[in-house]
């Protein structure tokens, strides 16, 4: 196998990508980024480095981050335990504190410097800043955990048409002012239905849905929203698969083309689904969409 492609080679690869290129410029997508592909320092690297490709070739990129263990790195030096609950962080004051520190600033400031690292051009946002993600609260067991009652997209829109990459982080806010935690693939929903994206990446740790959840060799490549029903009843959508198959469903009744559900793990992952015949992870849609 050789090391590097030949001229022509890298010509052809160029050549095959310009009808995806065609399709996605002009367009919204929105990356919900997190799990193992933000912790691990190459893959964060190779993430920013798709990101500005696409920003360069004239893709309206929205990025939407979590940071979870970075999260619970910061309550482990403060001494806090964290505690879970249906697989959501209860958030009690002091921890809602940490939240907001952590991910509207060191982890949103950090990507988007990145970005800006990589030859794009960045701004970072919260939930809070304009009232983007107005919230209220979602279950009183866990403490500042938000519902999204309504989405103000118009910081994210300006950003878009000034020509910026918008950096969004979930942290949110209710009408007096509290700051909520909110989950990342659930922010990145509501903001992809709110902008009527063309599609939504959810980047997570493992290859998309799985016939056989041990075996990633079968991965279904698409789902429709009518096959959804058969997939619950037979236990292939279990877990913690559920409440991302919901946010994708959510999406899609909101405006959005399609969703995919891809391992973040993967170099380049983001790329070869939108700029390669072969994609990655799972696509979830209506149906009137092939993969």
């Amino acid at each position: 196998m050789k090391d590097e492609l030949t001229n022509q080679e890298r010509a052809e690869v160029l050549t095959a990508a310009l009808p995806y290129i065609r399709r996605y410029t002009g367009k919204v997508v929105v990356i919900k980024y997190g799990g193992n592909a933000m912790i691990n320092e190459q893959l964060k690297q190779q993430v920013m480095e798709d990101i500005v490709l696409l920003w360069l070739i004239g893709v309206k990129v929205v990025l939407v981050h979590g940071g979870g263990p970075e999260i619970n790195d910061m309550m482990d030096k403060l001494g806090k335990k964290p505690v879970f609950v249906d697989g959501l962080r209860v958030t009690d004051q002091e921890t809602m504190d940490i939240v907001q520190m952590v991910l509207a600033g060191k982890v949103n400031k950090t990507l988007v410097n990145l970005l800006e690292m990589k030859g794009g051009r960045a701004v970072g946002l919260s939930g809070m800043d304009g009232r983007l993600l107005e919230c209220t609260v979602r279950d009183e067991r866990l403490g500042f955990v938000g519902k999204i009652s309504r989405v103000h997209i118009r910081p994210v829109t300006d950003l878009l048409e000034k020509g910026y990459i918008p950096v969004v982080s979930t942290v949110g806010c209710d009408r007096s002012g509290n700051a909520y935690n909110i989950n990342g693939d659930t922010a990145a929903a509501y903001i992809a239905g709110a902008l009527g994206a063309e599609r939504m990446i959810l980047m997570t740790d493992i290859a998309g849905v799985l016939r056989d959840k041990d075996d990633p060799s079968t991965l279904i490549p698409q789902i429709t929203l009518s096959e959804l029903p058969e997939l619950y009843e037979k236990g292939i959508v279990s877990g913690g698969m559920i409440p991302k198959i919901k946010c994708c469903e959510e999406a899609l009744s909101h405006g959005v083309r399609n969703v995919i559900i891809m391992d973040g793990r993967i170099p380049h992952s983001i790329l070869m689904e939108l700029l390669t015949d072969e994609g990655a992870g799972t696509m979830i849609s209506d149906g009137s969409e092939k993969k």
